[in-house]
């Protein structure tokens, strides 16, 4: 238990330093509240995100808080990223390399089932939690252009972006026969910047021009979910249990509009280099500690999974945010036009065979999925589109005599084609599950 104590430390540590550093460059970043972060998990990826009707004993699912009360064991998962974007525009193509930490969470039956099978008494309720960190959304720029006017020369126009917001989530659920009810609650911070500037390279003694806005973000989150679940050859089960089971998941998810509050430090200023050190500073505006408000769009994503035993699942989700509602007083001009966001999103997996002793391969998850969604900013008139494919692999191992997982996978999208910035990314995610079925296990004395 020192041991899963002490990892547990070491990984929230190691979350807390990598959040705070930007993990990602997109032009889209500078509109909204920037890139809105995935709730699916890497193993929910890897199928394209089915994280509204999707159940697994042994991964976490936040999208749909119902899933907690159908673990079987507790678990912690990590997740990473590497991403290679290639931004098109009608002159260039430029080439980023980014990644960071995804999220860090840990999910817990709180019955466990185990005691069942000791006391040899079937619980009526199942009950299960889970706390998460993880970035909500994430602003990285930084795009330049050169320019010219008559009688000033030729100039740099600038624009830059950084920082983003994050949530910490607290999740219950509760089962009762076939229907799971959860609820997630979570507090939002963080803190955006922005600057835009205009550097003159012809003019000697040129005031260019730094307009620069920071602010602090903090807010409440929540979003419910329901689940039903129905093992649909239950009869041909009774005569001859060694039949796999053919079960389906429905699920939904929803959210209402939430309010955040904001805190605006504004800087406009005048700088003009007269020596390599020396510099002449005028200021055009400060504002400091300006109060403000937002709102953050309603959710609602619902789905169906098909189960055959242990060995394959398929299904397919959809899922919609009304981004026409959003504002944010703080963020000015950079709101953009946004619109109405969907998604669509279809998957699955293979299994070959999750008991062969001798053979690795035939263990592990072959995950497969395919994606279109709509993006909520809107550009030359263009609502921006999204669409890719998902692949991946659920590969088991044993950490403290336990069976958890390493989830690799792949995501090659297009995002914004036919518009003046078009992005091509191949996304490369790793996930790590630990699982242990010894929490809440009473002790038996004979």
């Amino acid at each position: 238990m020192q041991i899963k104590i002490k990892l547990l430390v070491f990984c929230l540590a190691i979350a807390c330093t990598m959040l705070g550093q930007q993990n990602d460059n997109s032009p889209y970043s500078r509109f909204g509240i920037g890139e809105i972060s995935d709730n699916n998990f890497n193993h929910s990826r890897q199928m394209a995100g089915l994280g509204a009707s999707y159940l697994d004993g042994y991964h976490i699912n936040i999208v749909n808080p119902a899933s907690y009360s159908f673990l079987n064991s507790t678990a912690f998962d990590i997740g990473l990223f590497a991403k290679r974007t290639w931004i098109e525009d009608s002159k260039t193509t430029t080439k980023i390399w980014s990644g960071n930490l995804d999220y860090i969470s840990l999910a817990f039956p709180l019955t466990n089932p185990i005691n069942e099978v000791y006391d040899g008494v079937q619980n009526k309720y199942k009950l299960g939690m889970a706390i998460t960190l993880m970035p909500h959304s994430t602003v990285g720029y930084n795009i330049s252009s050169l320019d010219s006017l008559a009688g000033i020369g030729v100039f740099n126009r600038n624009y830059i972006g950084t920082g983003g917001t994050y949530k910490l989530l607290w999740g219950n659920s509760i089962r009762y026969k076939d229907f799971s009810f959860g609820v997630n609650a979570g507090y939002l911070f963080g803190k955006i910047q922005y600057e835009r500037n205009a550097v003159y390279q012809a003019s000697e003694f040129a005031y260019n021009t730094i307009f620069s806005n920071n602010y602090n973000v903090s807010g409440f989150l929540w979003n419910a979910g329901l689940m039903y679940t129905k093992v649909l050859n239950a009869k041909e089960l009774k005569e001859n249990r060694n039949l796999p089971s053919k079960r389906i998941s429905l699920g939904l998810h929803a959210n209402s509009a939430t309010g955040f509050n904001t805190s605006s430090n504004i800087n406009d200023r005048l700088l003009q280099q007269i020596t390599s050190s020396v510099f002449n500073i005028d200021t055009i505006n400060s504002v400091v500690d300006s109060a403000g408000s937002g709102r953050l769009p309603a959710e609602f994503g619902l789905g169906l999974t098909f189960y055959s035993g242990e060995k394959s699942a398929i299904g397919i989700n959809y899922s919609t945010s009304l981004w026409s509602q959003y504002f944010n007083e703080a963020a000015g001009d950079l709101k953009g036009e946004l619109k109405n966001a969907n998604k669509l999103s279809i998957g699955g997996y293979y299994r070959p065979n999750y008991k062969s002793f001798d053979n690795f391969f035939e263990r592990i998850y072959y995950r497969y999925g395919a994606y279109y969604n709509t993006d909520p900013r809107v550009v030359a008139n263009e609502q921006i589109k999204t669409y890719g494919v998902t692949m991946g692999f659920g590969m088991p191992f044993v950490f403290q005599r336990k069976i958890s997982h390493v989830n690799l996978g792949l995501n090659l999208g297009v995002r914004g084609q036919n518009t003046p910035i078009s992005e091509k990314f191949v996304k490369i995610t790793l996930g790590v599950t630990f699982n242990d079925d010894e929490w809440f296990l009473k002790k038996k004395y004979y």
